[in-house]
């Protein structure tokens, strides 16, 4: 594996009595697209939140390029290139896509996006104008240019998966974090989620690192690597066919779709 953009070293995190992540250790690789899996309660958003800053872990180490972002506030996590989504989307419903989009990027001048447009269509501002260029270039990569001046209103729950992810690569981050991004999402629509960014790894050598509850559907969607979560704990680490082979995820996690797969 190559040098790892994100190092996770013996994460836990308490509350209370509540032992909701037990030493928890993993790496993501530059340009991999790995995936962490695992039931309802076995500590994956409770991770996420740690990595990105949103809940202090009770001991551990969290390191970004080298350089620990343990004790780091989300916004200079995401300044130092990472971005994260949350299983439920936040689009501004009254604003179109594209103004979704242009929202985020760090170190980005105004207060709203209405000024955020009005100075991308001024002669006198060449970089807003890139921004806009970025954000077209997301819906493209994508694959939902003809979505860009709909209302977030407007949309259905994949779209917005969609967006949502969109707005997440503004800003040209390293590493995202995205919280079950095909979560309520029809079947197709998921398949074609994953596609793109499986193409966005393999075109931009950006890291992703994804949350999926659904774990017979993520076996089956190209990711490099998968981490297995149980009771908030790593049960394993491996290639997809090492996860579908071994036998503790089998009996832990696939049942019945795991029995199909040996027959």
């Amino acid at each position: 594996m190559t040098e790892p953009v994100l190092k996770v070293q013996s994460l836990r995190k308490e509350f209370g009595g509540l032992i909701a992540v037990k030493d928890v250790s993993f790496e993501v690789g530059e340009g991999e697209f790995v995936g962490l899996i695992g039931p309802n309660g076995c500590g994956k958003s409770t991770t996420f939140n740690c990595i990105s800053g949103l809940l202090e872990q009770t001991s551990g180490k969290i390191e970004m390029f080298g350089e620990d972002i343990s004790e780091l506030r989300p916004d200079q996590i995401q300044n130092r290139g990472m971005t994260r989504t949350f299983q439920h989307t936040n689009l501004w419903r009254e604003m179109t896509v594209i103004e979704n989009l242009m929202v985020p990027p760090r170190k980005q001048f105004g207060t709203n996006a209405k000024e955020f447009l009005k100075a991308i269509l001024s002669r006198n501002n060449p970089s807003e104008r890139e921004r806009l260029m970025d954000a077209y270039h997301a819906l493209d990569q994508l694959e939902v240019p003809h979505m860009a001046h709909n209302l977030a209103s407007e949309l259905s729950g994949g779209q917005s998966k969609l967006v949502d992810i969109g707005r997440s690569m503004m800003g040209s981050p390293k590493l995202l974090l995205l919280d079950e991004p095909v979560a309520g999402v029809a079947g197709p629509l998921a398949m074609k989620i994953f596609n793109n960014l499986r193409n966005i790894v393999n075109e931009t050598g950006i890291s992703i690192l994804i949350i999926e509850h659904n774990m017979d559907f993520i076996l089956r969607q190209g990711v490099d690597r998968i981490v297995v979560m149980n009771e908030g704990e790593v049960l394993m680490q491996g290639t997809p066919d090492e996860v579908r082979a071994n036998q503790k995820v089998i009996e832990a996690y696939l049942g019945a779709a795991g029995k199909t797969e040996e027959e």
